[in-house]
């Protein structure tokens, strides 16, 4: 029997994601047409013998975040629920203070991973990897390769090529460690309790002093003690990966899943068809879009519940969430257009894409984006 974790943070964390965290939680924001979180929770489904899906974080329950969990229970007939940390743990701190009900049940292994990534999600490969490998080790981590430059704003992976052991890992380093990074997906057996043992690195008080929390940080506190001692292994993937930390990133990632769906949810993309907008490569259409049959929309495009998108609009790169219009002759390129926002007829909105060298060792090419970002009810005209 096998569950996972999803890490989904809280309100005072992902600050480079402002302001669109501020109308909706971070792990709710739509990338390719449906929650981020979505796409975790998928791929978890998918994997044989997978019995509940618990979400960490500290984010207060609220009726966004009941309902999504109902939704995604009812659609993809698996428990899911939400435990709230009292406060922000780190990323080893959470799973240790819940470690009774991660437990229950007898697990044999539990996927472990951070909402902010965005990935094809090897789960079933990583535990194919983990069964072959025996039993003496009690995690895998998923890596995948970054140009010496980039490596270092990731952890960094030193592994034995033999045995695929994790000889050394640092969190990033000040120098090159090596070009294997962490994607801060993990796979653990309940043996990975007993090294994080009773919390002790960063001690803080709450409420003046009565409470005391432990922070515990899986990276920086655990990882690089088990390394070396034949604990931890690493499982190189070459599909796609990415982290999103920015409304900018939020494009390529819905970029990513988009084109992932030709194999998995090929009915979410939209399609040529009379009477219907043009559509130019991958495209998602919310089904209540009301959208002007002479519109030209994507590559890479994605367009939310009760958009309005009047004739002649050209939309290319970029997410228009729910409720937003954009009215005739308009021009959206590289950008995310906020909730009830309208751009104005003949107007032009244009984020300005850069070009840098590709991060991960993936058979495609790809860019880094920075975008103009226009939300909530900004009208633009």
């Amino acid at each position: 029997m096998l569950k996972a974790i999803i890490l989904i943070g809280g309100p005072q964390k992902g600050t480079r994601f402002r302001p669109l965290s501020f109308e909706v939680p971070k792990p709710l924001f739509p990338v390719a047409g449906v929650p981020m979180l979505q796409h975790h929770i998928e791929a978890c489904a998918q994997v044989p013998d997978m019995k509940e899906i618990i979400l960490i974080g500290f984010y207060q329950p609220n009726d966004e975040l009941n309902r999504f969990i109902s939704s995604a229970q009812q659609e993809l007939k698996i428990p899911i629920r939400y435990l709230q940390e009292f406060a922000a743990l780190g990323t080893g701190g959470g799973i240790y203070h819940f470690r009774d009900q991660i437990l229950s049940g007898g697990p044999a292994a539990f996927f472990l991973m951070n909402a902010d990534v965005c990935s094809e999600f090897p789960l079933q490969e990583m535990l194919r990897f983990h069964r072959q490998h025996g039993e003496n080790h009690c995690g895998v981590l998923l890596g995948t390769t970054a140009n010496r430059t980039q490596s270092l704003n990731y952890g960094c992976i030193v592994e034995n090529h033999e045995t695929n052991e994790v000889l050394h890992f640092v969190e990033k380093p000040s120098t090159f460690v090596s070009d294997i990074i962490n994607c801060g997906i993990y796979l653990f057996t309940p043996d990975i309790f007993g090294h994080i043992g009773t919390p002790s690195p960063d001690m803080e008080e709450l409420t003046n002093g009565k409470q005391m929390h432990e922070v515990i940080r899986l990276e920086q506190d655990i990882f690089t003690t088990l390394a070396g001692q034949k604990k931890l292994l690493v499982y190189k993937t070459q599909h796609f990966w990415s982290q999103i930390k920015s409304a900018g990133s939020a494009i390529y990632a819905s970029r990513l899943y988009l084109k992932q769906y030709h194999q998995t949810h090929p009915e979410r993309l939209a399609t040529n068809q009379d009477g219907t907008p043009k559509i130019i490569g991958d495209v998602y259409i919310h089904p209540t879009a009301n959208i002007d049959p002479s519109a030209v929309l994507g590559p890479n495009v994605s367009v939310g519940k009760g958009v309005t998108i009047g004739g002649g609009v050209r939309v290319r790169e970029s997410i228009i969430l729910h409720g937003a219009m954009l009215q005739d002759h308009c021009c959206v390129l590289n950008s995310i257009v906020g909730w009830d926002s309208t751009v104005g007829k003949w107007a032009r909105v244009e984020g300005t894409p850069t070009a840098i060298t590709p991060v991960f060792s993936v058979t495609w090419s790809f860019r880094n984006h920075s975008y103009m970002l226009f939300w909530c009810s900004r009208n633009i005209f």
